[in-house]
């Protein structure tokens, strides 16, 4: 193998896995707090990836600035769910909570299969996600020196 390939698969495993591990942090913070298992923590993310959609396409605002209004956009939204399905069930039985759980996830689901349809959205990436520079043994995209 390549040595510029096996450092360009050694950069590309170490993003998937830092972004499985905030996955897996988001997790473990809404457990910690609630001590249930939120089925609907995907659904928030896809709520997010839509509004960033929708700010940086639709409504033409720069990446970074529709990035941050979506990371508090996506809190609200949490907070809201919270309120909504999660509080009023706060005595009752995990089981039920468990239940409300997976039915806030399918709500989301349909509901924005509904409103947006099922195929895939794209947008064009910022210049900066294009660039490259290069390395000691390829060329890495910008982006991905961000987590150096």
């Amino acid at each position: 193998m390549d040595g510029a390939i096996f450092l360009q698969q050694v950069v590309n495993g170490m993003s998937l896995g830092g972004m499985y591990a905030l996955i897996a942090i988001g997790y473990t913070m809404v457990y910690g707090v609630l001590r249930l298992i939120n089925f609907a923590h995907a659904d928030v993310m896809m709520v997010g990836a839509f509004s960033t959609l929708f700010l940086f396409s639709s409504v033409g605002l720069p990446f970074g600035v529709a990035v941050f209004l979506t990371l508090g956009l996506c809190g609200l939204f949490g907070m809201l769910i919270d309120r909504v399905a999660y509080r009023p069930l706060r005595q009752a039985s995990k089981i039920s909570m468990l239940i409300t759980a997976i039915g806030v996830s399918f709500f989301l689901e349909n509901l924005f299969n509904v409103l947006f349809g099922g195929s895939s959205r794209f947008f064009s990436a910022p210049d900066f996600f294009n660039q490259t520079r290069p390395s000691a043994a390829s060329s890495l995209p910008t982006w991905r020196g961000l987590c150096r």
